[in-house]
């Protein structure tokens, strides 16, 4: 068992072990080295060897408590058939689909697409690199998935529009939903031993509709990772009311975003936290960063308590930054083991 299942187990409350949003990527000299080279993402996503290189490369130089598979939560309408392209300083691009190419989509046909990212993972899990730490598959929350599907890009432009229609974001919701599930079965049967899924654009949903676009899906994709022995993670980002989202979806833990006062989510949620400390803290110096690092710690030292950060390394942050973030965490275990 690694640390973060560990925590996400509560037998360990004092010990916060520590891993990054999109820690294996844009930030490493190393990761843009490939990417020179590989200028398609999503082929690089579902190339098995480079796969496995990159979602070491972060473990191999900073010795962090887990591993997160180097995907896309887009894997999944490019699963479905759905054109995928990430054009530089843009974002991505997603081409034409609707409710009948979902319903007559194969499963067949779906895994196979994804297969190279099922390798990726059973090839990664066996590494020596890992040992007994753990590997962390994702998926995008049902919603997000679908606001990129409809939108054709991220949801920041003409969401207005992909809204107009709720019954059609029902149905949709209902048919992505089941192969998101297909492939955070297929996820950890290949090796992840810890699931979390990424609902980026939660804070978008008006209170009216999060039961039937945000709660209820993601509830059933928690439930399953559960009934496969897997703990689950849930990042509702921006989501306004977060003591109701755990309560309702019940995930094993809530990864908040840095939008939230740690001091007031502490007191109204009894399950394992993770993140909160906002990513631009890297960008500054190391003495802003010890303080704003440490003031998280002592604010989680007596709860589960998993440091991460409350979105993705930024791609200008300073490698040594994130390596003097490890040392802050590591010193503050060192002190609580002690104790």
């Amino acid at each position: 068992m690694g640390l973060l299942k560990e925590i996400i187990s509560k037998k360990n409350k004092s010990l916060k072990p520590i891993w990054l949003m999109r820690q294996a990527g844009r930030y490493l000299p190393e990761f843009r080295e490939i990417r020179k080279r590989n200028l398609d993402f999503i082929k690089l996503c579902l190339d098995i060897k480079k796969v496995k290189q990159i979602t070491l490369q972060p473990i191999k130089r900073y010795d962090l408590d887990a591993a997160i598979i180097f995907s896309d939560i887009l894997m999944v309408p490019y699963g479905l058939g759905q054109k995928v392209v990430f054009k530089k300083n843009f974002g991505p691009q997603l081409g034409s689909i609707n409710l009948n190419d979902i319903k007559n989509q194969p499963e067949k046909k779906f895994l196979k697409n994804l297969e190279p990212v099922y390798k990726s993972m059973g090839m990664i899990k066996k590494d020596k690199t890992i040992k007994k730490k753990d590997l962390i598959g994702f998926v995008g929350g049902p919603w997000t998935i679908l606001l990129y599907m409809l939108n054709k890009s991220s949801p920041k432009k003409n969401l207005r529009k992909v809204l107009s229609d709720r019954s059609l974001i029902i149905d949709m919701i209902r048919y992505v939903n089941h192969f998101i599930q297909l492939h955070i079965y297929k996820q950890i049967k290949s090796g992840a031993n810890i699931i979390q899924i990424f609902d980026s654009w939660a804070g978008l949903v008006k209170e009216k509709n999060l039961q039937d676009f945000v709660y209820e899906p993601t509830k059933k994709l928690v439930k399953l990772t559960r009934s496969l022995n897997t703990p689950c993670i849930c990042f509702p980002r921006n989501i306004k009311n977060y003591p109701e989202y755990t309560q309702i979806v019940n995930p094993d833990v809530i990864s908040i975003d840095y939008n939230v006062d740690p001091r007031k989510i502490l007191k109204k949620i009894e399950i394992p936290i993770q993140g909160g400390m906002d990513p631009k803290v890297l960008l500054t110096n190391k003495k802003n960063l010890e303080k704003t690092t440490n003031y998280y710690l002592d604010v989680f030292k007596n709860h589960p308590y998993i440091f991460n950060l409350g979105h993705g390394v930024l791609p200008q942050t300073d490698p040594s930054m994130v390596e003097y973030l490890i040392k802050i965490v590591r010193k503050f275990n060192d002190r609580a083991s002690k104790n």
